[in-house]
């Protein structure tokens, strides 16, 4: 048990249903790393196609006229040297193979040549709830574990197996696709995050995914507080044959989001997908000036945003549960996509996160490569942190 985890009453106690649930460990520092992620993508992974972010300069505009840079809409991204073909579920359980050996060995070691008693127990839900599981499914995991199995010799295999079937119970219900509504003109995506979620990236992905599905998009540059972010995504533009609204650095960015909204209506475009400033999610101007955008559209589609996305980075732990509490109470987050999945031994806040909150996990990134954002499958997790 780390050093943060609230103290708990004993597992018997609560399994008698004598005690309390306790309160959620506490949070962990923010990361302000930036890395790119990649696609978002169907049950059939598009080809790959070039990864460099090299941002090429473009023309300026007024604060008082947004800059629309227009592109050729059949232009396809380059394509990349063939990878060495790996499944979708090889390259996830790679990215959480961190999480995955860290679980399994603390479990063999627990477990082996031992019987299943009330302290071999509470040592394995502190193994769990270190894991970032958090408590709730911690004592799930725990409390089907002692059905049946109670007092009596049981493997790391069997526990690793109810450790699959109990993530997967709980991540089943917010496994959820992206959904465009093909009836509005356009449908609105507004996407946040704090500063190295891989935000921008994850616009530039989608819009991949949307134009190959020969959908209409435009891309809004709303991080106007950093040149590189709209240089980013005027290279996604080029990219995906999508039109770049923008305007020069420090504009106000609700007025972006206003004439983005007008230009994709006039357009008839499909999807309008809206970037914004990296912020943390305790810094209160901040966040006031996302709530300015929100109302800022919606004076011109009630309705809109008609998708919130938060992206969330996966090395933040702890600190990615209060991200989803402050974004969602302030700009109504209505679906998840978690990034940087990779290298890191924080893959089971994803589980907390369904857990407390049931948002909709629409994908998830464990890499850099094209095809690895891809749809979030519940069982493939689930047996991904299991090493099943």
């Amino acid at each position: 048990m780390t050093a943060d985890t609230p103290k708990r009453k004993g597992f018997l106690s609560r399994w008698l249903g004598t005690a309390e649930e306790p309160e959620a460990p506490a949070e962990e520092t923010a990361s302000d790393i930036a890395t790119p992620e990649s696609d978002f993508a169907n049950p059939a992974p598009p080809p790959p196609q070039d990864q460099s972010e090299t941002p090429a300069p473009a023309g300026t505009a007024t604060p008082s006229q947004p800059e629309v840079t227009e592109l050729d809409a059949s232009a396809e991204p380059e394509p990349a040297a063939e990878p060495a073909r790996v499944g979708w579920f090889g390259r996830l359980k790679a990215g959480l193979s961190k999480t995955s050996s860290r679980l399994t060995e603390s479990i063999a070691g627990l477990v082996t040549k031992k019987k299943l008693d009330h302290e071999t127990l509470e040592d394995l839900e502190d193994v769990l709830i270190g894991a970032d599981l958090g408590i709730e499914t911690a004592s799930r995991i725990t409390a089907a574990l002692a059905k049946g199995r109670f007092d009596k010799a049981v493997s790391p295999e069997e526990v690793r197996a109810v450790l699959a079937d109990e993530v997967a119970r709980v991540l089943e219900p917010v496994a959820q696709p992206l959904v465009i509504d093909d009836s509005l003109k356009p449908h609105v995506i507004l996407v946040l995050g704090v500063n190295g979620s891989g935000k921008t990236t994850t616009i530039g992905k989608l819009a991949a995914r949307f134009t190959r599905e020969g959908r209409r998009v435009m891309l809004a540059a709303g991080d106007t507080f950093r040149a590189a972010a709209i240089d980013q995504l005027k290279v996604w533009g080029e990219r995906t044959g999508a039109p770049v609204v923008s305007r020069d650095l420090g504009a106000d960015a609700s007025g972006l989001a206003f004439d983005a909204l007008k230009e994709a209506k006039e357009g008839g475009y499909d999807v309008l997908l809206l970037d914004t400033a990296g912020r943390l999610q305790n810094k209160e101007g901040l966040m006031a000036e996302l709530e300015k955008v929100v109302r800022v559209i919606k004076k011109l589609d009630p309705d809109a945003p008609h998708s919130t996305l938060l992206v969330l980075d996966a090395t933040t732990g702890q600190n990615a549960l209060q991200q989803v509490d402050v974004f969602g109470k302030r700009a109504g987050v209505s679906g998840l996509v978690m990034t940087k999945l990779d290298g890191t031994a924080r893959g089971g806040i994803l589980v907390a996160i369904a857990a407390k909150y049931g948002l909709p996990v629409h994908a998830i990134g464990v890499g850099e490569g094209i095809d690895d954002l891809q749809a979030f499958s519940a069982g493939d997790y689930a047996r991904a942190i299991a090493e099943i």
